[in-house]
Formats: C-alpha cells, structure tokens, sequence
C-alpha cells in the first residue's frame, strides 16, 4: 500500500537524511512510524533492531508492513525486555555486533530518561555498537529538561559532548536538600528552573525534527453525568474513613492515596446509572464507530459484554500503538489521572488521516474524587504532586 506523504512528513525526511542519527519527535498521529520507515529504507543499513513498548510491537508491525515494509531485515523488541533479561540483551547485542551497518531505532524514546535504571544502561551501550540510530517520541520530555541528555547520549554522545552532572549544572537551576533520619541521610534535588535554553537548542537542533499533530478536523468534548447508586457510594466512604484515618496515616508513612483512590473508584466502575447514560447514548451515535476506554477489568469486561458492536479498550494496554481513524466517538467511561495518557488515548482516533470531527464524552460520577481527578488533568499535573499540596483535611473535604 503506497500514499503521498505530508508536507511536515517530507521536511522531517529531508531534514534527518542529512545525518546518520535523529531524533524524531512529532506528535502522536503524525505518522512518525511512516516517516522512520522511510528513513531507514533510504539509509545503507543491512538490519533493523526497532525497540520499542511490548504492547505496541504487533501495532508497529502492521503499521510498517501496511507502508511496504523494510528493505533490509527487521528484528523487534520490547524495550521492558531487554532491562529485564539477560538472555534478551544478549541477542540484541549479537545481532548488532553480527550485522556490517546494523540501524537502531528506539521507539517511545523517553522510556531511556531514568539514568539508574538497568534498561537506559544498556541501551546507551547498545548504542555505541551501531552508526544508524534514530529516536522516535511525542515529545522530547516527560517531567523535565534532564530526559533530553539520555536520548541524546543514545545518539551519539558527541552531540552534547557533556555529562550528565555537567548537563545537569549547565542547564538546570537546581537546589540540593539533605535531610538526616537517625544515620541515615538522604539527598533530593528540586529543579527550580531551566538557563541557557538558547545554547541547547544549538547543540541539537540538526538532529531534531519537531512537529505538531494539525488537522482540519475539530476535538469536541461532551461530559455525561450520572449518578452513583447508593450502595456504592457507601462503600466509597468507608474506604475514605478507614485510609483517611490519622492511625493509618501514620501508619502507612502517608503513603497510601494511590491505593486509596483505586479503590475508592474501583468501588463505583460499574454503578448502574452509568450504563443507563451510555443505553441512552447509543440512541443517538452508532455503537460501531465507538470505543470506550476503561480503566478496571470489571469495567472493561460489563462493557464488552453489554455493547459488542463497540471497540472496548484498556487504557494501560491500548492508548498506545493503534491506529483507529475509522472511529468518530469515544467514551471514556473509567477517568485516570495521566493527563498523557489520556492524550495519547484520544490520539487513537484524531490522527493523520482522519476526516471527521472526533467526538468525546467523558463519564462524570457525583463525588469528590471525580472532580479532583478532572482538575488534575486540566492542570496537567500527576497525583502525587496534587495530594502534596493539600492537608489531610482539605482531602476529607473535597473527596
């Protein structure tokens, strides 16, 4: 199957081509799978090492072959794989070090950002084995500018010619704060800016290709209200009592609001009312150009079985990798704190190639955490960061 490319697809090519390495962040639905396919045809190489999240790899898969596939012999792995076995790594390095211009493209690039970390450690080795390399992500970042020196460094280390901690010094504006419990001591770093953002940007910018998903097509966001049957509802205020206790605050070191949360939310997944608001909207949109995207098995399982005519799926196993631009609706049935996650979900359907305005609408309960979890995700911040920020009281308050 053949189709002209896109303008933004066709710059990235031509700007990439220039060098044996790059790094390719475009929106997800840019068609960055098409565009690194075509890049890799185009270079000597005589193999194809693509690593990339388990989950996606049968996507990846199709995605290739749909555009004709590589020239040269193509070898996937999940990157999870290779931290995780020994065995694994090995084959991946074998197969680098047998291949005479072996081509390495790392796929969801920030997966390599936590420098501690076995899989980043031998990726960045990995790295040193071949002269073809490209990076592939939807954005350069995840929480700060220190992911940027890893992908980088897994290119070619001569690009920013620093280390980690010189990166770290050159670019950040950072404070260290030691704290003593007994003779143990322990050290943490708050970022409280970023400097000399003009000279970065100069040192990478021949390797990078940039690009933000534009379509003449509109995102339209509709909320569903329901109601939460009693019964669940007391059950979710049990679970808020008994996590919210000051004994088991203590207790649990006040580690305890992702467990807290779950289960406060896992107690309603399947409250009534909300399949009676998704019967009523199925009167109106055509369950076959819907997916629903649940957060819990018992979710996802009643809505597979209630309406087998719609796309149900997993948000931790399906927001990523698939290419459903033949769907118009989505309902995201189960709310998650990810705000990436839940970007990348929507991304499923508004995508290169789609024709038709995406529609959205967003199951809201009436209780508090339904709310505090809508705020997150406007504010794009993670949980963690929202629970630091309130007293224990305002939390009974507001859930």
């Amino acid at each position: 199957m053949t189709a002209t490319l896109l303008n933004s697809q066709v710059g990235c090519i031509r700007h990439l081509l220039k060098w044996k390495v790059g790094a390719i962040f475009m929106d997800a639905g840019t068609g960055k799978t098409r565009v690194a396919m075509e890049i890799v045809n185009a270079s000597p190489c005589d193999s194809v090492i693509w690593i990339a999240p388990l989950r996606t790899i049968r996507n990846l898969n199709t995605e290739i072959n749909k555009w004709g596939g590589m020239k040269s012999r193509i070898y996937y792995f999940g990157v999870e794989s290779i931290g995780m076995s020994d065995r694994i790594y090995m084959q991946v390095y074998n197969l680098i070090n047998e291949s005479k211009k072996p081509f390495i493209v790392m796929d969801e690039s920030i997966k390599i950002k936590n420098m501690e970390a076995k899989r980043t450690k031998r990726l960045l080795f990995l790295s040193k084995l071949a002269d073809y390399k490209l990076i592939l992500n939807g954005t350069p970042l995840s929480k700060n500018l220190l992911d940027l020196w890893s992908q980088m460094e897994f290119l070619d280390h001569r690009i920013l010619n620093m280390s980690y901690s010189c990166f770290k010094n050159t670019f950040c504006d950072y404070t260290t704060i030691t704290k003593r419990c007994g003779w143990k001591s322990f050290t943490r770093e708050i970022i409280n800016g970023y400097e000399n953002i003009d000279y970065l940007h100069s040192l990478i910018e021949h390797y990078v290709y940039k690009c933000d998903l534009k379509l003449n097509v509109s995102q339209l966001y509709n909320t569903v209200e329901y109601r939460i049957g009693v019964e669940e509802k007391n059950v979710y205020t049990e679970i808020k009592e008994y996590f919210l206790d000051n004994e088991m605050m203590e207790y649990r070191n006040n580690n305890i609001f992702l467990e807290m949360t779950q289960k406060m939310q896992h107690a309603y997944c399947c409250t009534p009312d909300k399949f009676v608001k998704i019967d009523d909207l199925f009167t109106r949109i055509p369950q076959r150009e819907t997916i629903i995207f649940c957060k819990y098995v018992d979710s996802r399982n009643e809505c597979a079985s209630r309406y087998r005519k719609a796309k149900v799926l997993s948000y931790q196993k399906e927001a990523l990798g698939l290419n459903l631009q033949h769907y118009k609706y989505m309902i995201f049935f189960d709310k998650i704190w990810d705000y990436a996650l839940r970007m990348q979900a929507t991304r499923r359907t508004y995508r290169t190639g789609q024709e038709s305005d995406c529609v959205y609408y967003d199951l809201t309960g009436d209780v508090g955490l339904e709310c505090m979890i809508d705020t997150n995700i406007e504010k794009k911040i993670s949980m963690t960061e929202y629970f630091k920020k309130k007293s224990i009281k305002e939390i009974k308050s507001e859930l």
